[in-house]
């Protein structure tokens, strides 16, 4: 029976023609394993995962390993990006059992689904200590067989584990001291050569660099905006940024961003287009500039969805061929370009003889600026439509809620700022959709393909991302409808995500989610906000935009949320960026710049001049004195008949200006 040929995932579509008798996450699927009184195979990955891949076309497709896993197990399947309540309760245990974790995640559980046997990839035949995936197959069954009770117990006893280290932390004050102190760690993990933190694989770190730009701006601290520099002008040269098409991949597997895990994540570059924005609207930057405008292209050529939505990904493969779409050797260069364009473009992308991805091909890297701009036009033009006739990766054309709100966000801050209302109307289009797929009664679902809700609710993260991107749509258009829409949400989220007795904690799920064996709840910034950090700095700038009747009381769940993060942000800031973000802006009051005229063209400078120069996190809104619906805009008249701009640091305001000459010096 394919009981996976309706869902609404592509990944879980990817599987829907194996050999193995999958189940989608649900409890007839655990009622199934009480029944045979057999274990549980759990798979969780997602459309763009590599390995996850590897394993499917190794093992999943394999009909003899399949016939074994359906006589001994009940099957399941999980889209990590539609459940990730699912895939955090089992990435935490399989962490405490490996010490490590990844996807693809293979995870043995009891019929009530508690963790007994945990592991990621295993290959088809034991590869260099590694047993491979039949042999575990068959030592689980036996075990299960022989010692059951002993399973049992232990699962339990993971399972309290598991309880016991996500328990929410113990308060602890956020100052500028402790911010300072943030900032002093993070300069010792800093790449002096290359940029980023760490060494290889290397991420993108969007979030961390938010937050060194926004410290930046209250400091002045030139060792900090060089971090932030450095770091930008890496990736964006190195072969993790697509020099053809725009657009980042998920991460390099060496220190120095020159051979990228091919995916394109939605998230990545939602959030790594609002760093760049940031950046070039600070410093000037010509590259910042020209990197955020081929990220926002990217996502609107490739990620845009018929409906207004962005989708997920782009896949690392092409034709089960990592890099096969975006690889290139020196011949194939000179076979499309000629020998003379040819030989340049190697000379330009560092192009080499041996190669330096694999089978003597090169990602493509911009190591400086092209002396010849017209021709660097020509040749990048007539590679990528040669590229373009290459097999393609697939797209995971699933919409998350959460990570649409993070493009929106980015969006629209960076068509105000940098002056692009396509880019603007783009963040519309998005909102809008998400609110009439996604939105239900009673709050919020997670995901959506082809105009399609699927059925998994929405987590703490979709709650604060979206909103965070509806706050950003009121200001950038004036409408009332996005501010209502996101007080709407975070209302909800501040009702049925918290948790009991102890303000400013809150779980990944809402009280009345599937009911799983632990109730997740991960404080951490990862590869995109946490769930409380994300909410953290929606009701950060709610607060701003807010009436006076929940002004203060989102400022205070913003302060207490961030609170339960003071240990986190001392000890580990690199997977604290959001939250460390949230903090400079509350520091910085956050900053609200109200823009009130009758001629828009004439407030539009205001409006443009607030954008470029305010401090990271602050809010800016332009309409007409006391606009309906739009509380930043009451009680700020004009003056003397002239459009006037209100600049306020928390609670204390400036005497509004009049020229956007004025409004500069203010900010």
């Amino acid at each position: 029976m394919n009981r996976l040929a309706t869902a609404t995932s592509p990944y879980l579509l990817q599987h829907a023609d194996n050999p193995v008798d999958w189940w989608p996450w649900s409890p007839e699927a655990l009622a199934e394993a009480r029944r045979r009184d057999v274990p549980i195979l759990l798979s969780v990955g997602y459309a763009a995962c590599h390995w996850c891949h590897v394993m499917a076309h190794e093992s999943f497709a394999d009909a003899d390993v399949a016939a074994f896993m359906n006589e001994h197990f009940v099957n399941i399947k999980v889209d990590r990006e539609e459940r990730p309540d699912i895939d955090a309760v089992y990435m935490t245990a399989t962490q405490a059992m490996t010490g490590q974790g990844g996807w693809p995640m293979t995870c043995f559980l009891t019929p009530d689904g508690k963790p007994f046997h945990c592991g990621t990839y295993y290959p088809p035949v034991p590869t260099q200590g590694m047993p491979s995936f039949k042999q575990v197959l068959t030592a689980v069954a036996q075990a299960w067989d022989e010692r059951r009770d002993e399973l049992v117990e232990g699962a339990g006893r993971i399972v309290d584990h598991i309880a016991e280290q996500t328990r929410p932390l113990s308060p602890q004050p956020v100052t500028a001291d402790t911010i300072a102190s943030a900032v002093a760690k993070l300069r010792t993990e800093v790449d002096p050569e290359n940029g980023g933190f760490g060494g290889a694989p290397k991420f993108p770190p969007s979030m961390v660099l938010e937050f060194l730009l926004r410290h930046y701006e209250r400091t002045d601290s030139m060792e900090v905006l060089s971090i932030v520099d450095m770091t930008a002008e890496g990736m964006a040269r190195g072969g993790v940024y697509d020099q053809l098409a725009g657009g980042f991949a998920r991460y390099s597997v060496d220190a120095e961003w020159v051979v990228p895990h091919f995916e394109k994540m939605l998230y990545d570059n939602a959030l790594l287009l609002r760093c760049y924005a940031h950046l070039a609207r600070r410093t000037g930057s010509p590259l910042a500039h020209r990197v955020a405008g081929e990220t926002a292209e990217f996502l609107l050529r490739d990620l845009r969805t018929p409906q207004g939505g962005f989708a997920s990904s782009l896949d690392a493969d092409a034709e089960g061929v990592e890099g096969l779409t975006y690889v290139w050797t020196r011949e194939q260069l000179v076979d499309v370009l000629g020998p003379d364009d040819g030989a340049w473009a190697a000379e330009t992308f560092g192009v080499t003889e041996e190669g330096t991805f694999e089978r003597g091909a090169s990602t493509l890297r911009l190591p400086q600026d092209p002396d010849d701009p017209a021709r660097w036009m020509r040749v990048t033009s007539t590679l990528l439509d040669a590229r373009n006739e290459r097999p393609q990766p697939a797209r995971d054309d699933k919409v998350i809620a959460a990570w649409n709100g993070l493009a929106i966000t980015a969006l629209a801050e960076a068509g105000v700022a940098l002056q692009r209302p396509d880019w603007i109307e783009a963040a519309v289009a998005a909102g809008s959709f998400v609110l009439d797929v996604h939105k239900t009664d009673d709050g919020l679902r997670r995901s959506s393909r082809d105009g399609v809700v699927g059925e998994a609710d929405a987590v703490l993260e979709d709650y604060g991302c979206f909103a965070d991107g509806l706050l950003a749509l009121h200001q950038a258009t004036g409408e009332p409808r996005w501010l209502e829409e996101a007080i709407a949400l975070l209302d909800i989220a501040l009702r049925r995500f918290g948790v009991e007795g102890m303000p400013g904690a809150y779980h990944d799920t809402a009280v009345d989610a599937e009911e799983l064996v632990h109730r997740p709840s991960d404080p951490t910034d990862n590869a995109s906000p946490s769930g409380a950090s994300a909410l953290a700095g929606a009701l950060l700038t709610a607060s701003a935009l807010a009436g006076p009747e929940r002004a203060s009381a989102y400022r205070a769940a913003c302060e207490e949320a961030l609170a339960r993060a003071g240990a986190l942000i001392a000890q580990v800031p690199r997977f604290a960026g959001h939250w460390l973000s949230v903090a400079e802006a509350m520091l910085a009051g956050p900053v609200q710049v109200a823009v009130v005229g009758t001629d828009a063209r004439q407030r539009e400078r205001f409006v443009v001049e607030a954008a470029q120069n305010i401090h990271g996190g602050g809010v800016v809104l332009g309409g007409v004195p006391d606009a309906e619906g739009v509380p930043l805009l009451t009680d700020r008249p004009l003056v003397d008949g002239r459009p006037a701009a209100y600049v306020c640091r928390g609670y204390v305001c400036d005497r509004p200006v009049t020229t956007p000459e004025a409004l500069l010096g203010s900010l």
